[in-house]
């Protein structure tokens, strides 16, 4: 990513260069036209030297002096080095104007008004030494854009490896559920297990296969809920009332992260049945224009004090991919009521444009 962003970078920053040194290399012409229109070139020449001049300690600066002392921490060398380099080039400059120097081309000497020559010299110097504070200016924002783009980049791969670690303990976490329910009918029903083995291997493909993506399309994940409502049903004795309701799109193409409602409606079977008492599980998933949202109903039956509704790693698991994958796009109410008798929850997630 880091690699792709700076080749997608480098074509502009290349095509700003040429252009702002084709404006600097570009503007001596301007002093330097004789009134019939043709060009002075010696006068051109001696200009030359000050957009060269700038241009040399421009790069020398992006180059070399910056990488190699301002961002190894050595501040003192870094500007040493351009004092001395900066009065360099000046005196070079200097040295070159006098040379190249056309009487014919000057102003009349002594002419009322001139600036003294060493005024011309003072502001080619603090022309160099704007344009060393430019080309720190401009590597440094290059540096900190590239390390920014290269820290969003890592975090983004440590959220991946996470989420793909979180779905990897997913799956046999769902599994083993799946497979303990199964195994639970085969002491007293061989029929009912047979028919939840069926079911199961409908579930398998979407588990391991449609799981390993980021997000899927709704309808999947409800198909798949569904499925596994149909699988739980087999175990239900007549004293557990279900109530499932879907208000989606038809083959609703919204994207949703993979199994993110399978450990609320888990949890649901888990705490919410009881072998003597009346109990009941109400599922609503609901689509809008703007998101998707899971409610979930049950009778409260925790198992043990330790084994309470609303604990346990699925659980723990689902609002860890929720921080991940919709950080402050998602709310999420759970909780048993006042007479601890029905425990309820709420995951609303917004829907991404």
């Amino acid at each position: 990513m880091k690699q792709t962003f700076t080749s997608a970078r480098r074509p502009l920053e290349v095509l700003i260069h040429i252009i702002s040194w084709g404006i600097m290399f570009g503007f001596p012409f301007f002093f330097v036209e004789r009134g019939n229109g043709n060009i002075n070139w010696m006068a051109y020449t001696r200009h030359l030297a000050v957009p060269l001049s700038f241009m040399i300690v421009f790069y020398v600066n992006y180059f070399i002096l910056v990488p190699r002392y301002l961002f190894q921490s050595q501040a003192k060398r870094y500007v040493v080095y351009n004092i001395i380099f900066l009065c360099a080039i000046g005196v070079l400059l200097h040295l070159w104007q006098s040379l190249t120097f056309d009487p014919s081309f000057a102003p009349k000497s002594k002419r009322p008004g001139m600036p003294p020559g060493w005024l011309f010299f003072l502001r080619d110097m603090l022309s160099l030494v704007f344009t060393i504070g430019l080309s720190a200016a401009i590597r440094m924002s290059a540096r900190w854009t590239q390390n920014e783009a290269a820290r969003k980049e890592a975090e983004r791969n440590r959220a991946e490896a996470e989420l793909k670690n979180l779905r990897n303990q997913l799956n046999p976490h769902f599994l083993l559920n799946t497979l303990n329910n199964i195994y639970a009918l085969i002491a007293f029903d061989s029929d009912k297990a047979q028919q939840a083995v069926q079911e199961l291997s409908k579930l398998l493909r979407y588990v391991l296969y449609d799981n390993q993506q980021t997000y899927v399309p709704l309808c999947k994940e409800v198909d798949f809920i569904r499925n596994y409502i149909e699988l739980m049903r087999i175990r239900l004795s007549a004293n557990v009332q279900m109530i499932t309701k879907f208000d989606i799109q038809p083959d609703s193409q919204t994207l949703i992260a993979p199994l993110i409602f399978i450990s609320l409606i888990e949890n649901a079977f888990k705490h919410g049945i009881s072998p003597t008492e009346s109990s009941f599980i109400s599922i609503h998933i609901l689509e809008n224009d703007k998101e998707v949202i899971c409610e979930i109903r049950n009778s409260n039956h925790p198992k043990t004090v330790e084994d309470k509704s609303g604990s346990g790693v699925g659980l723990e698991q689902v609002s860890r991919r929720l921080e991940i994958l919709y950080p402050g796009a998602y709310t999420w109410l759970k909780g048993v009521s006042k007479d601890e008798k029905v425990y309820e929850s709420r995951l609303s997630i917004k829907i991404r444009e």
